[in-house]
């Protein structure tokens, strides 16, 4: 009889600390993170930076299922007006639906998330921000999860939820009813899937490895539910942004590459055979099919309504069902090709345009929202101030940096595999952006990095995890490796408390905000 728990405990350790502490200190940093998202998430009362796009693409969708074109221009934004105004005439009248039709650059999930929003509380600051908190808070309850299922140790958990929560890039984004928040959601969501995946495809094989006849291959582990959800939630992240696909493809692969890793110490005679021959086909079903048909399920507004760009309704219902299917594929494929054209053309000059190497030193962040000629009553001062600026907490920041760099080293010499997942994270969400950068001058922002924070707290936490040391490490040397951890989780802190009020619209002098511009090209990025 082989030893199931030894084998058990190697291919899946155990996590410390019971389920109670594993639910209920993650579920406290969200709450606490979800407050800081909440509070005053009406203010500023006004359509904030590229939210003129997207909170009227989202009611487009609510009342009519696709996306219709407005009233007004950048110039003379009358439907933005109208809306903090609360009136709601705000699209132009055509005589054809299709006259109207609005050719936008995105998939539509990310709208219709933030329309659910719209739904339920009105087109108010608040209505459209809502998703966008929501989804904000949720990821800082499953970036504790996951932490804590990487590294065995709720604590740790605990400490990549805080720090999250402590970034000022995802506070600003979670406030701010962009799409990029729910890229962020759905690919953390689907990679902590694929960690839980990677748990239960482990237990399923030490189960086997108890009383299993002797096969060279290994079991076939079946239906797995948790591969399957990550499938949905990466087809979902695709589904609000293209840029998902990067994700997709290296988690897929990451997925394979631990399913022979695990048969591997499992023992077996040839892994990665019985990999390729039982585990890649359902990794195809789940990791290729299941997003596929979740990125076409987001599309049904447009599919099943007449007024979408380039629907040509008329000329697809014309002939019979059969053509109305053909034609209707056709029409969805050009817009497609239509928008990968859009993407790859965009070189239109911003002033908070910048370069990916720039990103992770935040050597040019995004004024999202800063009014002109405040009153001087407004902060008792003959100058004053209210911005939102989107910029990352610098401590977090630049500590993720030699984190990163820690943990390159680290998985070269040990190639441990939550040091790899982490690395392959921020690489599939960084280094794509370089391709546009070398191949012509796209428009680019810091914050298109929002989708790879994730990863750059993970790695915080498993540099962490070393500085801690080992459980059965010497009292002294784990007294200073806390003592470590919880200086840099107190300065972050600190960081993200002092930069609060540019985050979030406070009203302060202008004194105190140049105080806060901790580098000159801050300064240059936000508006005089």
């Amino acid at each position: 009889m082989r030893n199931r728990g030894v084998v058990a405990q190697r291919l899946v350790p155990p996590i410390q600390g019971g389920a109670l502490a594993g639910w209920a200190g993650p579920l406290l940093i969200a709450l606490f993170g979800g407050i800081l998202r909440f509070v005053r998430l009406g203010e500023p009362k006004a359509v904030v930076f590229d939210e003129t796009f997207y909170i009227k693409d989202a009611y487009s969708l609510l009342k009519h299922g696709v996306e219709r074109t407005m009233l007004g221009n950048a110039d003379n934004p009358i439907a933005d007006k109208r809306l903090i105004t609360g009136n709601l005439d705000i699209f132009q009248h055509c005589p054809k639906q299709v006259d109207c039709a609005s050719f936008v650059a995105h998939p539509p999930l990310g709208k219709w998330m933030i329309g659910a929003g719209e739904w339920l509380f009105g087109m108010t600051p608040f209505g459209w921000r809502f998703a966008a908190a929501l989804v904000g808070t949720l990821s800082i309850l499953i970036m504790a999860r996951v932490a804590r299922r990487m590294t065995r140790s709720t604590l740790l958990g605990c400490l990549g939820g805080l720090l999250l929560a402590l970034d000022g890039l995802h506070l600003v984004l979670s406030r701010t009813a962009l799409l990029d928040i729910f890229l962020m959601f759905w690919v953390l969501a689907g990679f902590a899937c694929l960690v839980a995946d990677r748990d239960w495809a482990r237990r399923r094989l030490a189960g086997w490895y108890e009383s299993a006849p002797i096969s060279e291959l290994g079991p076939r582990l079946g239906l797995r539910p948790w591969r399957v959800a990550a499938g949905v939630c990466l087809g979902a992240a695709c589904a609000v942004k293209w840029s998902g696909i990067f994700f997709l493809i290296a988690f897929a692969v990451m997925s394979v590459m631990w399913d022979m890793g695990a048969r591997r110490a499992l023992g077996l005679r040839q892994p990665y055979r019985g990999a390729l021959s039982y585990d890649v086909p359902g990794g195809f079903a789940a990791l290729a099919v299941a997003p596929a048909v979740t990125f076409l399920a987001s599309w049904t507004g447009w599919f099943v309504t007449a007024g979408g760009w380039g629907r040509n309704w008329e000329q697809a219902t014309s002939a019979g069902p059969f053509f109305f299917v053909i034609d209707s594929a056709r029409s969805w494929l050009k817009y497609q090709t239509q928008v990968l054209g859009y993407h790859s053309g965009l070189e239109a000059y911003h002033p908070y345009m910048s370069e990916p190497w720039q990103w992770p030193l935040l050597l040019r962040p995004v004024s999202f929202y800063y009014p002109p000629d405040l009153p001087a009553s407004a902060c008792g001062a003959n100058d004053c101030s209210q911005a939102v600026l989107g910029v990352g907490t610098p401590a977090l920041w630049y500590g993720a940096v030699l984190a990163l760099i820690a943990i390159i080293t680290w998985y070269v010499a040990t190639r441990d595999w939550r040091a790899g997942a982490t690395l392959l994270g921020f690489g599939a969400g960084w280094l794509p952006w370089f391709y546009y950068a070398i191949a012509g001058n796209r428009t680019m922002y810091l914050f298109y990095m929002i989708p790879v924070v994730p990863f750059m707290v993970l790695a915080i936490v498993l540099a962490a995890g070393l500085v801690l040391g080992r459980a059965g490490a010497s009292s002294g040397r784990r007294s200073a490796g806390a003592a470590a951890v919880g200086g840099f989780a107190l300065i972050v802190l600190i960081n993200f408390w002092w930069l609060q009020p540019v985050l979030t619209a406070e009203t302060i002098t202008q004194a105190e905000w140049w105080a806060r511009m901790l580098m000159r090209s801050w300064v240059t990025a936000a508006p005089k």
